[in-house]
């Protein structure tokens, strides 16, 4: 909800501002959903749509499918039978619930479908689509035009680098496991710098304990800079979801500083390791993958055609 991690995609993406806005943020999980299912069910009452499409697995994910489903209008779900098997983290709770709700399911990859289908789906009433993942779709759009757009690696001055992002609640919210991390990099950055665009969140936990990372820290980044910023990293650390596919699109190693992934793909290829939030584990893991070499020519989320096969099914589905 910081004006670098929202706003700042509208404007340099052109993507047309939204029509509603419901404005909800900063709020326990409970409020969030319960507010957002409230103002979704009055957008959909006055639109009337024929479908209503949620994507990924945030409480807006599941506020979305719930208003639409209670008013017997078609939910299709983008980034379906996503799991990571821990039902702690609130977005396997958003992502189950949804593809339950969900006619339309346009699932990533291969192993999501096998998720679907070890829940049953294939008995229910339902339409499981293999559809790649639009953010493949993306970054293959916008990597020629990242260039021109931004300058942060000039401005900076980066050189060799490692590009880390850290923000997921199992992290940030226990002050221990983000203690050991903080070490971890620290350690890291004595040797390679570690770039680090900080989550305004992230920033606060750190302060309010008193948790010391010394690597190099800037403000979020646009989704430009995060493009130029994996072409020219080293390695990538991330606790991110997104961002272990995305240092795969742009063919670099991650080590992913959490204890489970939906991404299993990428595990089983040797080109992600989890490694948790243990020191020793990140280290032993940066050591790994640091020049490895690896195969990134596999086609493992559609080669940039997600957007297409999902159009044609929502236009057919009218």
């Amino acid at each position: 909800f910081d004006a670098n991690m929202s706003k700042i995609f509208f404007d340099e993406m052109d993507i047309p501002e939204p029509k509603h806005n419901l404005g909800i943020h900063s709020l326990g999980h409970g409020a969030m959903t319960g507010q957002m299912l409230e103002g979704i069910e009055k957008i959909v009452i006055n639109e009337k749509p024929d479908l209503l499409l949620v994507y990924g697995d945030t409480n807006s994910t599941l506020a979305g499918a719930l208003a639409a489903k209670k008013l017997q209008i078609k939910v299709a779900h983008v980034e379906a039978g996503l799991r990571s098997f821990e039902i702690a983290m609130p977005e396997e709770i958003n992502r189950v619930l949804t593809d339950r709700l969900s006619d339309l399911l346009f699932c990533p990859t291969d192993t999501a479908i096998g998720n679907l289908q070890r829940e049953g789906f294939d008995d229910f009433d339902c339409t499981v689509v293999k559809s790649g993942d639009v953010m493949q779709d993306a970054a293959n759009y916008y990597a020629p035009i990242a260039p021109d757009k931004s300058s942060i690696i000039e401005r900076y001055a980066l050189d060799e680098f490692i590009l880390c992002t850290l923000h997921r609640a199992e992290n940030t919210d226990n002050p221990e496991r983000l203690a050991q991390i903080a070490d971890a990099l620290n350690t890291v950055h004595e040797s390679i710098q570690v770039f680090i665009p900080i989550h305004p969140r992230t920033r606060r936990v750190l302060d309010q304990h008193g948790i010391v990372l010394n690597a190099k820290l800037v403000e979020p980044v646009s989704y430009f800079d995060m493009i130029e910023l994996l072409k020219h990293c080293k390695l990538v650390m991330t606790d991110s979801g997104g961002l272990q596919k995305e240092a795969y699109f742009f063919r670099k190693h991650c080590v992913t500083m959490r204890d489970q992934t939906e991404w299993v793909e990428l595990l089983n290829l040797g080109v992600n390791t989890l490694v948790g939030a243990s020191r020793a584990k990140i280290l032993a893991g940066v050591d790994l993958m640091t020049d490895k070499v690896s195969n990134f020519d596999l086609d493992l989320y559609g080669n940039g055609k997600a957007t297409q096969i999902i159009r044609n099914y929502l236009e057919d589905w009218n």
